[in-house]
């Protein structure tokens, strides 16, 4: 086990899963020999070769298409979009063949394709190349969705997505990339759909992923000088969800706080209060809260852009709020 980034964390979770099976291979816009443009696949082309790491032109239609045409030949491609905003111009190939195609060849052709999606603000990067896309796909039997909030989770995520028969969305938050913790590479894959407890409390669940993770953790250190005891769950995969694990931690706490980037409707904190509300409403001492971002495109100024990403002095406000409601 080692220090590393989030950025190298994904790297090395692409780079063991080339090595152990000659099925799987890399393809996206500059990824080859210039590495990628936030450098996730850096010497990788050096490693295993130009035809297991392969740039592709400026299309993310060519992108996905090769991909879906890849897997269901039965290769293993694990394709990059470099703004997770770009899914937006190969939605259909997405959401009507990549999702649907073991379904309509009644599970004759698997489809095993990671594509990777540069998600998230905080970079400074304007209204369209910032957004948390994740929610687009919500609505799309047959993806799954995984979203790593560490570097530990980010590589063992990874190892699992590429090994997974269905098409996996492997969503990673830019602003994340510099973040360093232990990583032990080698380590068994995570099943996908299993959540992680991160942090043990009995007052209220707060459920956050990625960079709202890390902004939950700040004001559970915050809540804790004030005597109040937050349990921080952190779902890693949207699809499968693991509602075993929130309600779990609801019989605990009896109160619920979700913690999200994007805006509120049609969201996966809304699905999850909706959830909750309707299978776990007698758990419930107080109504549960959403914290999110304002529906509103995201500001490129850095003060606005702050502004508008929920922080941790938002959820600390929200966790007060329902605990004191009870």
């Amino acid at each position: 086990m080692s220090e590393t980034t989030y950025r190298e964390a994904v790297r090395l979770g692409m780079a063991d899963a080339l090595a152990a099976d000659a099925s799987v291979f890399l393809l996206g816009e500059d990824i080859a020999a210039a590495g990628g443009a936030f450098k996730l696949t850096a010497g990788l082309m050096d490693e295993f070769g130009g035809e297991r790491v392969l740039d592709t032109p400026i299309s993310e239609q060519a992108i996905i298409g090769a991909a879906i045409g890849a897997s269901i030949r039965g290769l293993r491609p694990v394709a990059e979009l470099m703004f997770a905003d770009f899914a937006g111009v190969c939605f259909d190939q997405i959401a009507n063949q990549l999702a649907k195609y073991r379904y309509m060849t009644g599970g004759q052709v698997t489809v095993p394709a990671t594509i990777r999606l540069v998600n998230g603000a905080g970079g400074g990067f304007g209204a369209q190349h910032s957004q948390s896309v994740e929610n687009w796909f919500l609505n799309v039997p047959g993806l799954k969705i995984a979203v790593p909030g560490t570097p530990a989770d980010a590589y063992a995520l990874m190892r699992a997505a590429v090994r997974d028969d269905d098409p996996v969305l492997f969503f990673e938050h830019k602003a994340l990339y510099n973040v360093k913790g232990d990583v032990e590479t080698g380590a068994a894959p995570i099943d996908l759909g299993r959540a992680a407890i991160v942090r043990d409390g009995t007052d209220v669940t707060l459920v956050a992923t990625q960079l709202m993770r890390v902004r939950a953790e700040e004001a559970a250190a915050t809540l804790e000088a004030e005597g109040i005891s937050v349990e921080i769950v952190d779902p890693r995969t949207l699809v499968p969800l693991d509602m075993a694990a929130i309600a779990g931690s609801l019989e605990r706490t009896n109160h619920l706080v979700v913690a999200q980037e994007c805006p509120h409707d049609g969201s996966w904190g809304a699905s999850i209060v909706s959830r909750v509300t309707a299978e776990c409403f007698d758990l419930l001492d107080g109504p549960p809260i959403l914290v999110s971002a304002d529906a509103t495109p995201i500001p490129y100024a850095g003060s606005l852009e702050r502004a508008w990403i929920p922080d941790a002095g938002r959820i600390a406000g929200a966790v007060r709020e329902t605990v004191g409601s009870a």
